[in-house]
């Protein structure tokens, strides 16, 4: 490819609306461009780029025993209805009516309709197992779409699908597939950390989710660098707190004005006491039922958790108007003394709580010194809060890290929840109908070129891996019209072609600085570099883009050279598939 017939419009500034590097760089490198808000137009590079991650995960996919499909991006809402999820889904899929007044979807996800599918195909246990995949096109009305192609209302997604006939089977089954995505990410490149997940809407039992730490995501892990133990803040258990010291004459309630004083940091502040001191009520609206969620006023509520703890499958918090009917008070001074009708749930670290403060359910008051068991009762005490670094690991109780990540793939063990909705059954060897044993499986496409680049650049640019790079070399003669030069930037770029490797010629009319820059900025793994007065000495100038390393190349010598860093790099990507 020469790069004048092409399409790589490169800038020197970064976008305005970009926050995360990724993104700048992406438009930076002339690889994507901003349609509208969360939709993005892939380039003739990124287009490239994307097109080789996609070929990484279909190989390993497919060496996996998955066999590929296609299906429809536009769906009947009935699916989602049959199984619950249309009203739990919300306002995120994108709805709307055709001519003929029916109701369809863009398919932010597939559950439903492979489901639909294999139940009117699948009709012996001899059948199974099987596992189907694609590679589509997503659809997500996002609130507020961030940081480029991270989160975006358009994304493509490669989801898998494993149906068997008992849990056992499934268990290959998920093992095949988990280790696939580890083939996936070590051959991207990506520095991955797989994680215990909350399965969230998709439901079942267990999910894994592959995180790659970086400086953006909307995803957090914790980490133990002593036993290895991972885990999403969702999940990641928080050690139950100590008894509170005993007090032979423990002091009474005391109410206390809070002029305005509605927040934490407010009341914290105005009291003269820590955060840690208060316990905040939180009103929430669980399964259409209001419930009190008490927690210690320096943590965060952990909705996977409360839902997981009262059994429900929606939980929102209250508005004012919910807050005011259950508590009598206006958001901000709500509090579990004398809070009656209404189910309490509390974390763990309220029982070692001395002389606590809380809200009173009176505007511009709280209560001093109140005592859990002697002031309020809770129906049921949980792990309900999110893991801070202030814990300790669950598993070793050494000192834990907290990382934001970006979520790259998500592994769930689903059940029966969709095949039993779906009527998607099978006939045992007793003959007897049971339902499909699935499975689900998810990859970002799109996010892991974001993923690499967040994780491998410099101050000039990207830096690419071989395996996911738009080309692997790049040729620079450094002045047009220099007849020597561009005759031996032609022969060194025709013989790299010949040998199979993707090779790309900066045949512009440009400034030496210029095309240094460009190629920097969109980090092409090799530079071949070809110079009047390098090439008068015998010499072609090679620079490694990962190491900055340049070195001068007898020129009958530079095409060897190159093939075999090339081939380095190619089998350090088939060495990280095959560990």
């Amino acid at each position: 490819m020469r790069w004048s017939n092409t399409f790589i419009p490169t800038l020197r500034e970064d976008p305005q609306d970009a926050e995360a590097v990724s993104h700048k760089l992406m438009v930076r490198a002339g690889l994507i461009r901003r349609l509208t808000a969360g939709a993005y137009t892939y380039l003739p590079l990124g287009y490239k780029i994307l097109r080789k991650a996609e070929n990484i995960v279909r190989e390993e996919m497919n060496a996996a025993g998955a066999s590929e499909l296609l299906m429809p991006a536009l769906q009947p809402v009935e699916l989602w209805k049959k199984t619950g999820r249309y009203e739990d889904i919300g306002d995120v899929m994108i709805k709307f009516q055709d001519r003929h007044g029916k109701e369809v979807a863009l398919g932010p996800t597939h559950e439903e309709i492979i489901t639909d599918l294999v139940s009117g195909e699948i009709r012996s246990y001899k059948d199974l197992p099987l596992t189907l995949y694609q590679i589509q096109n997503k659809f997500r009305d996002e609130v507020r779409p961030r940081f480029g192609i991270v989160r975006s209302c358009e994304f493509i997604m490669k989801d898998a699908y494993s149906f068997d006939v008992d849990t056992v089977s499934m268990e290959k089954s998920y093992r095949k597939m988990y280790d696939a995505y580890c083939r996936i990410f070590d051959r991207c490149g990506l520095p991955y950390i797989p994680v215990e997940a909350d399965p969230g809407l998709m439901g079942g039992t267990v999910s894994h989710e592959f995180m790659i730490p970086t400086g953006i995501g909307e995803d957090t892990i914790a980490l133990c660098s002593s036993c290895g133990y991972s885990a999403s803040t969702e999940v990641a258990s928080c050690a139950e707190e100590g008894d509170a010291p005993g007090l032979e004459e423990p002091p009474g309630i005391e109410e206390v004005a809070t002029p305005g004083m509605s927040s934490v940091e407010d009341v914290s502040s105005f009291l003269k006491r820590e955060a840690k001191n208060l316990i905040k009520t939180l009103i929430y609206i669980a399964d259409d039922e209001p419930v009190a969620v008490l927690l210690r006023g320096d943590h965060e509520a952990n909705e996977a958790k409360i839902k997981k703890c009262l059994g429900v499958s929606s939980l929102e918090l209250a508005d004012e108007s919910g807050v005011e009917k259950v508590t009598g008070g206006p958001m901000g001074f709500s509090g579990p003394v004398e809070l009656n009708g209404v189910k309490k749930i509390a974390d763990l670290s309220i029982r070692s709580m001395p002389a606590a403060v809380t809200g009173s359910n009176r505007k511009d008051t709280h209560l001093k010194n109140v005592f859990p068991g002697r002031d309020f009762e809770v129906n049921e005490w949980g792990d309900i809060r999110v893991i801070t670094e202030d814990d300790k690991c669950p598993r070793c109780g050494e000192n834990i890290e907290i990382k934001q990540s970006i979520e790259i793939g998500h592994t769930f063990k689903l059940g029966t929840k969709y095949s039993e909705k779906l009527g998607a059954g099978f006939l045992d060897e007793n003959g007897k109908e049971r339902p499909l044993i699935m499975g689900c499986y998810g990859i970002g496409v799109n996010r892991i070129l974001a993923s690499l680049i967040e994780t491998s650049h410099d101050d000039k640019g990207i830096i690419w891996p071989m395996a996911i790079s738009p080309f692997e070399v790049i040729v620079i003669p450094l002045k047009k019209g220099e007849e020597a030069v561009e005759r031996e930037a032609e022969r060194i770029y025709s013989e790299l072609i010949k040998n199979g490797i993707d090779a790309i010629m900066d045949d512009r009319d440009k400034s030496p600085g210029v095309k240094f820059k460009d190629a920097d900025l969109i980090g092409f793994p090799i530079q071949v570099v070809v110079g009047k007065k390098s090439l008068e000495k015998n010499k072609i100038e090679l620079t490694e883009r990962s190491a900055g390393e340049k070195a001068l190349v007898e020129k009958e010598d530079i095409v060897e050279r190159v093939k075999d860093l090339v081939k380095k790099g190619r089998k350090d990507k088939e060495r990280r598939a095959h560990v």
